[in-house]
């Protein structure tokens, strides 16, 4: 199935969306809850799966297809938006949090893209949403943020987010790169993926890097971002503020004990 062709313009700089122009009947699948606004004539639809199957005559195609999903801790259903007027219509698409959002167009990419599970914004219908199975037990134990990977397939425009700045690496042919699986955004087709145990007793007890790094070779292209979500939510949780109403330290020079000379404690 031929993805459906469509037009976007990106607006923003660290808080950004994507603005999507439909011609009539041309549809783009969304993740839910990532709508922004639409144009009127813009119809809105939650479809099984990610709809690159609706036109198969056999629910299990569908059923499984949607089924991956669960796998990578998304739902069932996606939504999808579709222009049911004659003239060019419009649909916004927000990211999640601060951060990038990298158009991608698959038919240049060889057909297939691999990025982390919660990257996925939107696509032009088509567009199959799935999961990449690495056959290495290693990586799916212990891979962390990096074990389940969506794998996005077609030849049509897919739109994905990653948090704080973005670096883009072209690997040539056994070229290894390692990086924390969290900061991995996506990889094209012919990157080979593993992770690997960092070693050491001092690094894996008080590195504060993590257990587990991934690495990848070439050739291929590999987009990493500089602030995995987990860890800038991770860096807002230890900042919020207590029962009693402070936060952690409040950022004081004294912390601990200007609050106990405070009454606090």
């Amino acid at each position: 199935m031929y993805a459906h062709e469509i037009d976007y313009t990106i607006y923003g700089d660290d808080m950004q969306y994507v603005e999507i122009e439909l011609d009539p009947t041309e549809t783009v699948i969304a993740e839910a809850g990532s709508m922004m606004m639409m144009d009127s004539n813009i119809q809105m639809e939650t479809i099984f799966g990610d709809g690159s199957k609706q036109n198969s005559n056999g629910f299990m195609d569908k059923l499984f297809s949607a089924g991956k999903r669960v796998l990578t801790g998304e739902s069932l259903f996606m939504t999808a938006f579709t222009n049911s007027g004659t003239l060019k219509e419009k649909v916004y698409f927000a990211a999640p949090y601060p951060g990038k959002i990298l158009p991608m167009d698959l038919s240049t990419l060889g057909g297939r893209l691999i990025c982390q599970k919660d990257a996925f914004l939107c696509a032009a219908k088509g567009v199959s949403v799935g999961i990449d199975f690495r056959k290495k037990l290693s990586v799916g134990f212990f891979g962390g943020e990096g074990f389940i990977l969506e794998k996005l397939e077609g030849d049509g425009m897919a739109f994905i987010h990653a948090c704080g700045a973005i670096v883009k690496r072209n690997l040539m042919p056994g070229e290894i790169l390692k990086i924390d699986t969290g900061c991995i955004v996506a990889m094209t087709r012919d990157v080979q993926y593993d992770i690997q145990f960092v070693g050491g007793i001092k690094n894996t007890l008080f590195g504060g890097e993590g257990v587990f790094f991934a690495t990848v070779s070439g050739p291929g292209t590999v987009w990493i971002q500089s602030l995995p979500f987990s860890r800038l939510a991770e860096r807002v949780f230890a900042a919020a503020p207590t029962a009693g109403g402070r936060g952690k330290e409040e950022g004081s020079v004294l912390g601990m004990l200007g609050n106990f000379l405070d009454g606090d404690n």
